[in-house]
């Protein structure tokens, strides 16, 4: 390494605040120079911060405590340096990471400014584009079910109909354009038109395939909007005819509706009174909805600071569904009167392949 080519990126004195987050742009140096002072930091045993799996937080990938060339003036201060190179790039990331977040942000018509990235993004002919409210030419369109029992497969192979659902208002908060096609994974039926905020907030946590986290998000789906949400996923006729949720949501509602109760609290630290739940939820499955006889849903905690309280419950899958359909009468009646199997005439027929039998073979069949 040249060291005559390096550029020092930190510490500069008064410009590390260490009691606030970084914003939504890159601010490299800052986040560099916030990583090395806690490494530094004695509480922190001279260690990076580290996730919860034991791996360092890397910034883009990289090990920068390897990448500093480190010097000591009057062994009382360290400066970090880097290559001249290094640094232009990032700063060039940087800046178009602005620019990026910018316009996304910013109105082309009227240069009004959102404070979500992503709200006022519509798809139009010329590609995506960031209009505001006031601006757009076109009224959003009401969702009334028009595309209920559809499957998602076959509507998202036709061509430009991802600029058609732009055309209608989200199905969901009924403010904000939609943005994409919700739809039921268990059953492949189309749900309704979402925005990107009210997706996100829908999709499971996973953690694996058949693993996913119970956060406090689920508050809002299964306690404050419950009423929008439940009658946003019967949208679908498999899981409306059932009276259930698909299996991932059905086992989030399992582990923070059902299994509340035994999740066990500790002290809160550094306070004398007042008690703060146990460790991190999770929920789990074996099995299908499609052979529920053997579906089984396991409630557990992780990150318990006292490593007990692993699992708390381990729920068959008719069970969970039995207790979710008396939760629905009782949390959203006029939801609960709309389901139920006698509705399972509006399901279109399942179309079974016929087994061909094979006489090429001895005793084969082919399906």
């Amino acid at each position: 390494m040249n060291r005559e080519d390096l550029v020092r990126v930190g510490p500069f004195r008064g410009s590390l605040n260490l009691e606030h987050n970084d914003p939504p742009t890159l601010r490299w140096r800052q986040r560099i120079a916030r990583e090395q002072t806690r490494a530094q930091d004695p509480g922190n045993h001279g260690h990076a911060p580290r996730h919860d799996n034991g791996q360092l937080h890397h910034l883009g990938g990289i090990d920068w405590r390897r990448t500093f060339v480190e010097r000591t003036r009057d062994r009382t201060a360290r400066t970090w340096w880097l290559p001249r190179a290094v640094v232009r790039v990032l700063d060039a990331a940087e800046h178009t990471e602005t620019q990026w977040l910018q316009a996304a942000r910013t109105c082309r018509e009227c240069a009004a400014v959102t404070d979500r990235p992503g709200q006022w993004r519509l798809h139009t002919a010329d590609g995506p584009q960031t209009i505001c409210p006031d601006c757009r030419t076109t009224e959003l369109r009401p969702y009334n079910d028009e595309l209920e029992g559809h499957l998602y497969s076959t509507l998202s192979r036709k061509h430009g109909f991802s600029r058609k659902v732009a055309e209608w208002g989200c199905a969901v908060c009924r403010t904000a354009p939609a943005a994409a096609l919700d739809h039921c994974h268990e059953h492949g039926y189309v749900r309704a038109p979402v925005c990107q905020s009210c997706n996100t907030q829908e999709r499971p946590d996973h953690l694996y395939r058949n693993d996913i986290r119970v956060g406090d998000r689920y508050t809002r789906l299964f306690h404050t909007h419950a009423d929008t949400w439940l009658r946003h996923w019967h949208r679908c006729p498999g899981c409306r005819a059932r009276t259930t949720l698909p299996l991932p949501h059905l086992a989030a509602w399992t582990a923070h509706t059902a299994s509340q109760s035994l999740r066990p609290t500790h002290r809160a630290p550094g306070s004398s009174r007042g008690r703060k739940p146990c460790g991190s939820l999770r929920a789990s499955w074996t099995g299908s909805q499609n052979t529920p006889g053997s579906c089984l849903i396991t409630v557990a905690v992780d990150f318990c600071p006292s490593g007990e309280h692993r699992v708390l419950a381990q729920v068959p899958y008719r069970e969970a569904t039995e207790r979710f359909r008396t939760w629905l009468a009782i949390t959203a009646p006029v939801v609960a009167a709309a389901a139920g199997p006698g509705r399972l005439d509006s399901i279109p027929a399942q179309q079974f392949q016929p087994v061909i039998a094979d006489t090429s073979s001895e005793g084969l069949m082919l399906f």
